[in-house]
């Protein structure tokens, strides 16, 4: 009978307090599991035990035995992960690597054409097990994803429009191709049928395939007394150079007004590991002005949490008066940043808010996430969801204390990652910021946020 293969990840066995594989790993009456040295000494530096992770408090310290079972367990996982499942195989020139994976990165298996985000073995396990990802288009792997995105929507190209001779999305059929004659790829593929295997790069090329040169025509240049062969090579060697560089980069398009013509920016390549994302690493500040009296602001203004009783803050313009947020000092725009948050306590949401932001009352205009001002990743100890206008949307992911978020602002890109063994993408939001961006936080009942103190050289 052949064997079940279960696929787990090394986070799901990551202390909380170390954020490294467990080693001789206990299990308190919570269920939380932790290194037996790391809450040894956590217990041993504080007045009374309680879990780091959930904050349960222990009326007697209880005796610590390690979880011989749960030790077994992380052994095995520590020597698969020394090399390849069988499975897998780490890319190669001419493979599609998974996007999800960090440092060195394994073949890609599947591309999501829902995701926009191609997945090895392992990463694709969600895709098959967790009903959010369920109805999600699965293809063979695909490095031109970003050619599959229609430029005004940002939506898969998945149909064709024949009085246009157009690849279109969805929103493209109910918007400007009204009364227009549309078809499936597909459909229009096999009616100019070719050996290219991928309907939309077919019809995407074809027009420029069916252009043949008239009899007789030819391709020549022109040499002069002074041609070099020498000075050519030289030449095509520096633009040979300039091209690999430029290539490395994302083009940004931006175009100012419908008489202007648009500006071209090269962007560094999309930030892969956690080394990557710390070069954009952006000190904050948390705002005691735009603090809810319900909010303790410490070490230095950079925690946060929420106590039972009111602070006596003076009265401020910039300060909610009835949900419990706060926001940083600082206005982010036209750059990249990055910041991490530690969280602890029962629920807690991270996000970043236009200036007119909401301050006075209780609507909607006033929280994090519920409107069109700000976006927001709620985060709790079960469950993360991400918000933005009233729009929630339920992330199926484990546990993480530790958030990461990556913004892009002239990309238009706000990313929440789960930062630990691994960095873990959340959610991607895709959009157009049309002014700077103040961090925030929203905290429930005995929660408490503390942004992380990081510098561009730390591991």
């Amino acid at each position: 009978m052949a064997e079940a293969q279960l696929f787990v990840s090394q986070d799901e066995f990551t202390c909380s307090v170390c954020l490294d594989t467990l080693t001789d790993p206990v299990t308190i009456l919570c269920g939380h599991n932790f290194c037996l040295k790391c809450l040894t000494d956590c217990w041993d530096q504080n007045q009374e035990c309680s879990c780091p992770q959930c904050r349960h408090t222990f009326t007697t310290r209880p005796e610590l035995n390690r979880n011989t079972l749960l030790n077994e367990i992380v052994k095995k996982l520590k020597k698969t992960t020394l090399s390849p499942p069988q499975s897998q195989s780490y890319a190669g020139p001419g493979d599609v690597e998974c996007d999800f994976c960090t440092g060195k990165k394994f073949r890609a298996v599947k591309s999501c054409l829902t995701c926009m985000a191609s997945y090895c073995q392992t990463h694709l396990q969600l895709h098959y097990e967790g009903d959010t990802w369920k109805g999600h288009k699965l293809v063979d792997p695909d490095r031109n994803l970003k050619e599959k995105l229609c430029e005004k929507h940002q939506k898969s190209l998945e149909m064709f429009c024949k009085t246009d001779e157009t690849c279109i999305c969805m929103m493209c059929v109910v918007t400007g191709h009204k009364n227009h004659e549309i078809v499936e790829l597909e459909m229009e593929r096999e009616e100019k049928e070719s050996e290219t295997k991928d309907h939309l790069h077919f019809l995407q090329t074809f027009s420029s395939r069916c252009v043949l040169p008239a009899d007789g025509d030819s391709l020549s240049f022109t040499v002069t007394a002074d041609f070099s062969f020498q000075g050519m090579r030289k030449e095509l060697s520096g633009l040979k150079k300039s091209l690999e560089w430029i290539s490395q980069r994302d083009i940004m398009t931006w175009t100012p007004s419908a008489h202007e013509a648009p500006v071209f920016t090269l962007q560094p390549p999309e930030p892969q590991s956690r080394d990557d994302f710390l070069k954009y690493f952006c000190p904050l500040t948390l705002d005691i002005d735009t603090a809810h009296r319900y909010l303790r602001l410490s070490e230095g203004t950079k925690m946060v949490t929420r106590e039972k009783t009111e602070a006596k803050y003076p009265d401020h313009p910039d300060r909610f008066d009835y949900w419990p947020q706060v926001l940083c000092r600082e206005a982010l725009t036209g750059t990249r940043c990055y910041w991490e948050v530690e969280c602890s306590g029962g629920e807690l949401v991270i996000g970043v808010a236009y200036k007119g932001l909401g301050r006075k009352g209780k609507s909607k205009e006033c929280s994090l996430g519920n409107n069109d001002k700000s976006w927001s990743l709620l985060w709790s100890l079960s469950q993360y969801f991400v918000c933005h206008y009233n729009k929630r949307t339920e992330i199926s992911a484990p546990y993480s204390p530790r958030i990461g978020v990556y913004l892009d602002w002239p990309a238009g890109s706000l990313s929440f990652y789960s930062v630990s063994y691994t960095m873990t993408l959340l959610h991607r939001f895709n959009t157009s910021f049309t002014e700077p961006l103040y961090p925030g936080f929203y905290l429930g009942h005995n929660s408490s946020a503390t942004i992380s103190h990081l510098t561009p050289c730390d591991h």
